[in-house]
């Protein structure tokens, strides 16, 4: 459970991080950040992180999947975290 618990909230902050320096590039007209990279580290454990960071940075927000992999990758979390628990 600790693990568990453990895993989610790195994972949520590599999450933020990435939307956060993703957002960055994008205002400096960079290399970007692979849109399956963020939604691959929000669905496996990163939910929290991107949602929080997708509120914080007002960035992906207008993209319609973004919102459906972090709400479904959420669900899923609370699921293992309750499974284990």
């Amino acid at each position: 459970m600790t693990v568990l618990l453990i895993s989610y909230a790195v994972m949520s902050l590599v999450a933020f991080f990435l939307y956060g320096e993703d957002k960055r590039r994008a205002k400096k007209k960079k290399w970007r950040i692979r849109e399956s990279v963020l939604l691959g580290v929000s669905l496996l454990g990163g939910a929290v992180g991107a949602l929080i960071a997708m509120n914080f940075f007002r960035h992906k927000t207008k993209h319609w999947y973004f919102w459906a992999v972090g709400i479904v990758g959420l669900a899923l979390q609370a699921a293992l975290l309750v499974l284990f628990w």
